[in-house]
């Protein structure tokens, strides 16, 4: 069978920046010089175009252009697979108490510095965004709702933004009613609330190690204790190790997991895990708390399923976002709650009163017709080449010793740093690396923030929201200098 037309442009190319002819740094023809050459469509360069950045042998530069880059191929040793041991009884009464101060703490250090390079957020750059759409979205709204300001909001929101959040579920393999979802302040109140919705203070729950940092914040805020269950960065929380907990700790009340694309890990569960972890709720009368942020910058053509989307009982309260794939400044989330549905509705109106109204109409409105499929795979074509970009600039500058495996989406990276000089030190090698960038101007996260044991004390997380940049480049090699630094 004969391929494409825009992959057999793509392979031309291909074949010219493999042989050199096309060397890492060159521009590549426009888009029309393309159209001119070949005598193709304007669909189908920009295509060809696409397919070779999806490959990592181009990258585009805001109002320049693509440009020639060499494959990201890190000569790195993927991080290694987790130890499976867990804090025994004594351990875990102990173990989480104060992770929220010490998390403060690091956070109010970033306010006594000027932040110059962000490597810390979880975000895209403001460009990655579609802001001219969501104006034009806004300005609509406006005009078709003049009085938008004078109305109370109804507790169950706009109901087109809904029916678009039921569509988008679907690409997840998530069938959902759209009354039966519930639109919060972004996922961690939507956590915030599932949380609350089936634990009491004093309860334990079930987090993946190393975790999202809110997360555990939140726990402390509710009065809950943490078993933290080790995480393989290829197939995420270890069934094993969550069976042994279950038997060791019977108190035990709720999971958390976030199954594609694990922050700060990138891990994906493989589709059979997650069957048997939802299988294994249900037979245990254990809630199953779904965080689902990022499966949309997943690199696969074929949308990343959700765990929910195994669950026949409503034993899986899901939660998601748009605030990390379309526009943080709208703060929206939502919750399918399953069987909790009605105490989940309760306690959002309780907690925060319905989310405001326009931003839910400017996002039905952006989201109803193809514009956000348009934007999502344009999203994950630059992603996957900034990460590639970042973990092999790492490569090439870290100390001999670093370790990382390469997400298949998502925009973090989460590094193991080689032995310290002073292991012996009260200080985590990786606190003391973020403080020290810190005093450049550049912020990172150290593993401490991730976890309530010393396990990730080598770890940073490091944001690759951004586009290539000299500035970038220039930060990566002043971390890489302080990391070197450390270095045993």
């Amino acid at each position: 069978m004969t391929a494409p037309l825009y992959q057999q442009l793509a392979a031309r190319y291909r074949q010219a920046i493999t042989a050199g002819t096309l060397a890492p740094g060159d521009r590549m023809p426009s888009v029309r010089t393309l159209m001119g050459l070949h005598e193709v469509s304007l669909s189908t360069a920009l295509q060809a175009c696409r397919e070779l950045e999806a490959a990592g042998l181009l990258e585009a530069r805001p109002r320049s252009g693509y440009f020639v880059c060499a494959p990201a191929r890190p000569a790195l040793r993927p991080l290694a697979e987790p130890d499976l041991t867990l804090p025994d009884a004594d351990q875990l009464a102990g173990q989480f108490e104060g992770i929220h101060a010490r998390i403060s703490s690091i956070m109010a250090s970033w306010q006594r510095h000027e932040i110059r390079m962000d490597f810390g957020g979880a975000f895209c750059a403001p460009a990655l965004y579609p802001n001219d759409a969501l104006r034009t979205a806004a300005a609509r709204a406006l005009r078709r709702y003049p009085d938008v300001y004078g109305h109370v909001v109804q507790a169950d929101g706009h109901a087109p933004f809904r029916v678009a959040v039921a569509r988008h579920a679907m690409r997840a393999r998530i069938r959902v009613a759209p009354e039966d979802i519930a639109i919060t302040y972004g996922c961690t109140e939507a956590l915030h609330i599932a949380l609350r919705a089936v634990t009491a203070p004093g309860d334990a729950v079930a987090v993946e190690s190393p975790t999202y940092y809110g997360l555990l914040q939140t726990l402390e805020s509710l009065g809950l204790r943490a078993v933290e269950i080790p995480c393989s960065s290829q197939t995420g929380i270890s069934l094993e190790a969550l069976e042994l907990a279950a038997r060791t700790h019977d108190d035990i009340k709720a999971v958390v997991v976030v199954p594609n694309l694990q922050n700060p890990l990138g891990c994906i569960m493989p589709d059979a895990n997650k069957a048997r972890l939802v299988a294994w709720c249900d037979d245990r009368a254990l809630p199953l708390i779904e965080d689902d942020c990022f499966s949309a910058t997943a690199d696969d053509e074929v949308p990343l399923a959700a765990a929910k989307a195994w669950d026949t009982t409503g034993n899986v309260i899901y939660c998601a976002s748009l605030n990390k794939v379309l526009a943080p400044g709208l703060r929206l989330g939502w919750m399918a709650a399953g069987k909790w549905q009605a105490r989940v509705e309760m306690l959002k109106i309780n907690m925060s009163r319905p989310n405001e109204l326009l931003p839910q109409i400017i996002a039905a409105d952006f989201m109803h017709d193809g514009a956000f499929e348009r934007h999502l795979r344009r999203l994950r074509v630059q992603l996957r080449a900034q990460r590639e970009w970042v973990a092999g600039r790492i490569a090439r500058t870290f100390p001999e010793g670093t370790r990382l495996t390469l997400p298949r989406g998502g925009m973090h990276l989460w590094i193991e740093l080689p032995e310290s000089e002073s292991e012996t030190s009260q200080t985590p090698v990786s606190a003391r690396v973020a403080d020290q960038a810190l005093q450049q101007g550049i912020r990172v996260l150290p593993g401490a923030m991730f976890s309530n044991s010393t396990r990730y004390d080598r770890y940073l997380r490091v944001n690759c929201g951004a586009p290539r940049s000299d500035d970038i480049e220039r930060a990566l090699d002043t971390l890489a200098g302080i990391v070197r630094q450390h270095a045993r």
